[in-house]
């Protein structure tokens, strides 16, 4: 038996504002964007040459979905990008006005800096111990 997640739900206010920022600022690839109904659509993201989990870009579309954006783990970090060149990322990410809202550190498992997202979902950016 074999299993794996395939995509993770991320709620945004708005679906062509969260494909430039996914796109545009962390470089990632815009998989699908497929128009499901007048105010719905399936945006799938993931990170250049990954063949991992993707992020599906779902559109609050209730108040208590609004509510959500922003803060889907009550202020914890909600996913960890990890990458093979830490510094370089770092770098470009810092350069295109990303958010690092805790300075690189080195521990046990890597090098990881936490920066938000354009609603402030917390991220952990990961790299190899050098």
């Amino acid at each position: 038996m074999k299993q794996q997640i395939a995509n993770v739900a991320i709620v945004v206010k708005d679906y062509d504002d969260a494909i430039r920022f996914y796109t545009e600022k962390l470089g990632f690839e815009l998989i699908e964007d497929t128009v499901l109904s007048e105010t719905k659509r399936w945006v799938m993201v993931a990170p250049k040459n990954s063949d991992g989990c993707r992020l599906l870009l779902a559109k609050a579309a209730t108040d208590e979905q609004q509510s959500r954006v922003g803060n889907q783990t009550g202020g914890r970090v909600f996913m960890f990008l990890h990458t093979d060149d830490f510094w370089r990322d770092y770098n470009n990410y810092t350069e295109k006005g990303i958010c690092f809202v805790r300075s690189p550190s080195k521990e046990e498992y890597g090098t990881v800096a936490v920066f938000a997202d354009l609603y402030g979902n917390l991220w952990d950016l990961i790299g190899p111990e050098v």
